[in-house]
């Protein structure tokens, strides 16, 4: 068997444990990303997913001037595409849980899709940009609203001249929520994220069995 066939079959295979993987799964795990406009919602969803993610971005058009936000973000190029519906993307965790992503827009105009998106989600990543602070605090109150578990991601735009600290108190955040710097462009940087965020939902939830187990006694 020459190298061309053997990379065939090892492809094959592959592709069929994959399809066997996600035929017995059981548990589908929701996670949410939220965050203002053009904060790397649909870059860290991309990053991560182990399929080829379904986007909704389209090009941004005159149309869209006065309407979308774009202060800020001049310094990178500017911002050509975006989101108009949800970005989603799915991670395999073992053989019978399978973690699925929504990346949500995050122009006013389409906040109206976000309490729809949370339900059913097990916690929520917010990405938040230093340049445009302000556009993260809906985000944090539908979470907080809708009771939803979530940490903070400060999306690294080429440094802050803030501490994380600082960028607490600016946020008012609960001393409780997870904050974190990450690179929406890097996978490993983002699984970090991610893994922050289970970990949190873990404690969470141990607490709450023990609280009701002491009340139980």
């Amino acid at each position: 068997m020459d190298s061309a066939t053997s990379e065939r079959s090892a492809t094959g295979a592959a592709t069929g444990a994959r399809r066997e993987l996600t035929a017995t799964a059981d548990n589908g795990l929701k996670i949410v990303v939220v965050g203002g406009f053009g904060v790397g919602k649909t870059t860290l969803v991309r990053s991560v997913s182990e399929i080829r993610p379904l986007n909704t971005e389209e090009t941004m058009t005159q149309a869209g001037q006065g309407i979308d936000e774009t202060g800020g973000l001049e310094g990178l190029g500017g911002k050509r595409s975006t989101t108009v519906a949800f970005d989603f993307g799915r991670i395999t965790l073992d053989a019978h849980n399978i973690l699925y992503l929504f990346g949500a827009p995050g122009q006013e105009r389409f906040w109206f899709l976000w309490d729809r998106l949370f339900s059913g989600t097990l916690g929520a990543v917010v990405l938040v940009d230093t340049r445009r602070l302000e556009d993260s605090w809906y985000a944090i109150d539908r979470l907080e609203h809708h009771g939803t578990p979530f940490i903070v991601a400060r999306n690294d735009f080429g440094g802050s001249a803030h501490t994380l600290e600082q960028l607490r108190d600016a946020l008012d955040l609960d001393p409780g929520v997870p904050l974190v710097d990450c690179d929406a462009r890097s996978r490993e940087s983002s699984k970090n994220v991610l893994i922050t965020l289970v970990e949190h939902l873990q404690s969470l939830y141990a607490a709450q069995r023990d609280a009701l187990q002491e009340t139980a006694q």
